[in-house]
């Protein structure tokens, strides 16, 4: 059996990391005022931002083209390879996922074996799970041996994200309770996290400040990793704020030392829900060493 990993761009992984791991990356289409960029390909992280600052319309994202989707598989079946398995995010967040259920697995049945993996996440997050699939498929490992370990370290990954305000998420329909939180935005920090029983974004919690959004942020990360058992990796995301994501690993190196924390960022598609300034804290079982 030869296994392919493919996944898409908000899995934010660097050129090194796809070259180096043999991983195929769909980008992500999204439209500011009616024109369509692909993520990672038409426009760079710090061009979107500004844009999203000026835009007349509020942001939308897509779907990659079924088409493309087809033939970026069967190249894959012309390589040599007879199953791929395709991790991407959340289907709570994009139909994505069931695109390549319903539509993408029986057009391309006959040439490979599409297996679409749900990373129930996105960001780094997802990128490390993609990784980790990659490795074992480069090893030789079978594929329930990689779905196996997937599952078990997608149930691993936990996460608080700081907005600075509600409006991306309610506008975009990506916030499952809104409602609550509709109409108190003005000077409060919302605490967001992907819920464990739906897998859906929910705001949790309101708080006053950013530096207390981010304190409580760290209380909390230090109340749900009690009792865990293997090591841990920390990621921070920012929304094109990289000063406040490396002040907040310094405070948080101080207050936790041992853990390894990385830096990463929100693109453009998740940006377009989250807006700029956001800020959050991921954290996983330590894969990547």
């Amino acid at each position: 059996m030869k296994i392919a990993v493919v996944t898409d761009s908000t899995a934010y992984l660097n050129k090194e990391q796809v070259e180096k791991y043999n991983i195929r990356v769909v980008p992500i289409p999204f439209i500011i005022d009616d024109k369509v960029y692909n993520e990672g390909i038409d426009i760079t992280t710090e061009e979107f931002y500004e844009k999203l600052r000026t835009c007349e319309k509020f942001p939308t994202t897509s779907q990659p083209p079924v088409g493309e989707l087809v033939e970026l598989y069967e190249s894959l079946a012309d390589e040599g390879y007879d199953t791929v398995i395709s991790i991407h995010l959340a289907g709570t967040i994009s139909g994505f996922i069931r695109t390549l259920e319903t539509t993408v697995k029986d057009a391309v049945s006959d040439r490979i074996n599409l297996v679409p993996y749900d990373s129930k996440i996105t960001v780094l997050l997802m990128g490390y799970l993609v990784i980790e699939a990659s490795r074992m498929a480069q090893s030789g490992a079978d594929l329930d041996d990689i779905l196996k370990r997937l599952d078990h370290v997608r149930d691993t990954i936990d996460e608080i994200f700081v907005v600075d305000d509600l409006q991306n998420l309610v506008r975009g329909g990506r916030l499952s309770n809104a409602s609550a939180f509709i109409g108190s935005v003005l000077k409060i920090k919302p605490l967001l996290t992907f819920d464990d029983k739906s897998d859906k974004i929910v705001a949790f919690e309101k708080v006053r400040s950013s530096k207390r959004a981010l304190k409580r942020a760290e209380d909390l990360f230090a109340e749900r990793i009690k009792g865990i058992d293997y090591p841990l990796r920390l990621i921070i995301f920012h929304g094109n704020d990289e000063a406040a994501a490396l002040a907040w690993r310094e405070k948080l190196s101080k207050n936790h030392p041992g853990y390894p924390i990385d830096i990463s960022y929100f693109g453009p598609v998740i940006g377009t829900h989250l807006g700029e300034k956001a800020l959050a804290l991921g954290w996983m079982e330590d894969i990547y060493k």
